[in-house]
């Protein structure tokens, strides 16, 4: 799956356009490497994004296309 489309649907990122932004400003990391929003997203990637002085890094545990609001938090774990 897309990077963008992950972060939107994980709900780590409300909105594709804005995870889009963030990636192109190099904002997210997968793995140690700065990410572009085409990049593939799979289970046990570790992704870093930075938002302004803070930062968020989590562990991918599932991919799915579609996920409802409540299962979204189960995507992820926080490290």
């Amino acid at each position: 799956m897309r990077l963008d489309k992950y972060l939107k649907v994980s709900r780590l990122i409300k909105r594709r356009t804005v995870a889009n932004e963030a990636c192109d400003a190099g904002r997210v990391v997968i793995n140690g490497k700065v990410a572009k929003a085409s990049a593939d997203v799979k289970a046990g990637d570790v992704i870093e994004i930075a938002f302004g002085n803070k930062s968020v890094k989590v562990r991918v545990t599932d991919v799915k296309d579609t996920v409802k609001k409540e299962e979204a938090a189960d995507m992820f774990e926080y490290l």
